[in-house]
């Protein structure tokens, strides 16, 4: 945490159908018993913004949680995660609410977030037939983000409509469930196409410290360029909660105003790990302890335990394994530590919620730390299930998963040895009729997702790890 702490309607055939149809009553009586879906029900109308998009965004940035009225670490207020100097006024603009609700009333905040959205939508000259397809709303998603590059653009608008293909399903702090059922979006990308997909197959491990981190960046203007362990032992490792989202976290440290950096940060969902500062170099991030320490951030909330995933805790302890391993560091909580323990520190992350029992098992191995942290599905991601597999001998098992909701089918590899160590490894998927897909390279964990839509169609799936390879007849028809 980097900075100072706090951070239904459905879509069909393009239509916006009101949760008040939905649920056989009174559109009134449903925002009063449940006053967020109402709020989100009600800007979608307002503003002609697909109400599905509008929960997704609000998910991916914040798990539907306003915070109190308190900010991120990158300035963004409320639900929507409006961002004082960009999104927050304008939305106090179009909406002629004061900023002050703005920031802690959620209605207001979901308000304004639908305003921004659409004039965003307006100025890329949406017409009210686009508007109508959330497919066609990826670029006003995209700039929505804040983000300082199209890399990171295209990360932050990947996600939304990853949830929207894979559904949501929240709590909101008041209790009310929260969901958006999962169907089948095409993005329209537009000049985002051409970005760099960071959540494609990992860079060369040359490019990182972590053989399964994605490289992208920090701002010079927000490290310090050093020649550890040459110049500084380091033996520390410093756990963080971002007080923000992946994508937002990884823009700010990109952003030379912010003057705070780490150098890794961990998603919640999934537990990708992106790499913004080498090892060797002194991120800004723990005050006395940045020059004996590598800094890990967390995707999420201190007050909120909905970000703190198995996924997430399972593949930072391999990341938090592998540095201490690398430099000697005992595994043990003196030497990896929260924020919260650093000397001189007023920080509180990770916080009551984060579970150091459990990290510490997995990062030793007590708790099964030293197998592969990754899953099939948690590779794939939320909605597929295994329906095949086969071994690649001792060295790791291909899987094929299929999405009932929006017919998609996904192949991963799962290395069951070298663990942590790169090593060729490689997962592909065919559908009939259509070009083959593979990842393949030097992978330390996994290889893949790989995904194709394949309802009703029959599909060539395989992989390898180690010398072993598997390679499927055209099957799974149905």
């Amino acid at each position: 945490m980097l900075a100072r702490l706090r951070r239904s309607a459905v879509l069909l055939t393009g239509a916006l159908i009101p949760v008040s149809l939905l649920m056989g009553q009174p559109a009134a009586t449903a925002s009063a018993a449940d006053p967020m879906a109402g709020a989100f029900a009600k800007a979608a109308t307002t503003y002609e913004v697909p109400r599905d998009l509008l929960v997704s965004l609000a998910y991916a940035e914040t798990h539907l949680d306003g915070h109190d009225g308190e900010p991120s670490a990158s300035g963004g207020y409320g639900v929507m995660h409006l961002v004082a100097a960009r999104t927050l006024e304008r939305a106090a603009t179009i909406t002629k609410q004061p900023v002050s609700a703005l920031k802690s009333d959620d209605a207001a905040n979901i308000a304004g977030g639908a305003a921004v959205l659409r004039a965003y939508a307006d100025e890329l000259g949406l017409t009210a037939t686009a508007r109508k397809d959330a497919g066609k709303w990826y670029e006003a998603v995209a700039k929505y983000g804040n983000a300082t590059s199209a890399d990171v653009a295209r990360l932050y608008a990947d996600t939304v409509y990853d949830l929207l293909n894979e559904g949501v399903r929240a709590t909101t702090p008041g209790g009310e469930s929260i969901t958006v059922q999962p169907r089948a979006i095409e993005p329209a990308r537009g000049p985002y196409a051409k970005a760099k997909d960071l959540d494609g197959p990992t860079t060369l491990a040359a490019a990182t410290d972590y053989p399964s981190a994605t490289w992208v960046p920090a701002s010079t203007s927000n490290y310090a360029v050093s020649s550890r362990p040459t110049s500084d032992a380091i033996d520390r490792i410093v756990i963080h909660v971002t007080q923000g989202s992946y994508a937002g976290t990884i823009s700010w440290f990109q952003n030379p105003a912010a003057k705070v950096s780490a150098h890794y940060v961990v998603r919640s969902s999934d537990g990708a790990v992106t790499q913004m500062v080498r090892e060797k170099d002194r991120a800004w991030h723990a005050g006395d302890y940045n020059r004996r320490s590598v800094g890990i951030e967390h995707e999420g909330f201190v007050d909120n335990a909905s970000w703190f995933t198995d996924a997430m805790y399972r593949s930072s302890a391999a990341l938090t394994r592998n540095i201490a391993d690398r430099y000697g560091i005992p595994k043990d909580r003196t030497h990896i530590v929260g924020h919260n323990q650093v000397p001189g520190t007023d920080h509180t992350d990770p916080g009551g919620y984060w579970d150091w029992t459990k990290y510490m098992q997995y990062v030793t191995g007590s708790g099964g730390g030293t197998t592969n942290p990754h899953t099939a599905e948690s590779v794939c991601g939320s909605g597929y299930t295994v329906i095949d597999s086969a071994a690649l001998g001792t060295a790791g098992t291909v899987y094929l998963l299929y999405n009932t909701a929006n017919g998609n089918n996904c192949v991963a590899t799962i290395k069951k040895t070298s663990i942590g160590t790169a090593s060729a490894t490689s997962a592909y998927l065919e559908v009939q009729g259509k070009t083959r897909v593979t990842d393949s390279g030097n992978f330390a964990y996994f290889a893949g997702p790989v995904k194709a839509a394949a309802a009703d169609k029959c599909v060539k799936w395989g992989g390898k790890a180690g010398s072993s390879v598997y390679d499927s007849p055209f099957e799974h028809c149905s």
